[in-house]
């Protein structure tokens, strides 16, 4: 068997997953054969954009089921150990600034599969989080970016 890719995420991380799995599979499914039967009763499927409609969603539906069941079943839950908390790691949240003047910004690091930026959520996978990872307090760190290299000094490790 081929070695499958691990999914970092904190339990809550997890917890999101199942619930979106549960109502994908108990409510979205059954609204999405409900559909398919109405457009049926529209007459000839080659010409229903109903049906394909319907056949679409369905088709997207099944495919992040399937995503979903991989990652719940592939999950590696992060735990943070307090012997460790002074270092940016996975689950932790990191306040930094860039430097010569920039504003304070905070982020959790956390796995791909639950990040978020806009809920101050980055992947470990994103150029950011790599760069800090490792690191502690006080610490000034280069992170290369597509509009090239920055530097930020890291405030507090949570």
């Amino acid at each position: 068997m081929v070695d499958e890719k691990s999914y970092y995420m904190t339990e809550e991380g997890k917890e999101k997953l199942e619930t979106e799995l549960h109502y994908l599979k108990t409510e979205k499914r059954k609204e999405i054969v409900e559909r398919i039967k109405v457009a049926r009763d529209f007459g000839d499927l080659s010409e229903n954009s109903e049906y394909d409609s319907a056949k679409d969603e369905q088709a997207f539906v099944e495919t992040r089921i399937a995503q979903l069941e991989k990652m719940i079943r592939n999950a590696v839950i992060i735990e943070n150990d307090e012997e460790d908390a002074d270092v940016v790691s996975l689950g932790r949240t990191v306040t930094f600034i860039e430097l010569p003047d920039g504003e304070e910004e905070t982020y959790t690091i956390v796995g791909s599969a639950e990040a978020d930026p806009f809920e101050g959520k980055i992947s470990n996978d994103s150029p950011m989080a790599k760069s800090l990872l490792g690191h502690g307090e006080g610490e000034e760190v280069a992170v290369a970016t597509p509009g090239g290299e920055i530097q930020v000094k890291i405030v507090s490790i949570q």
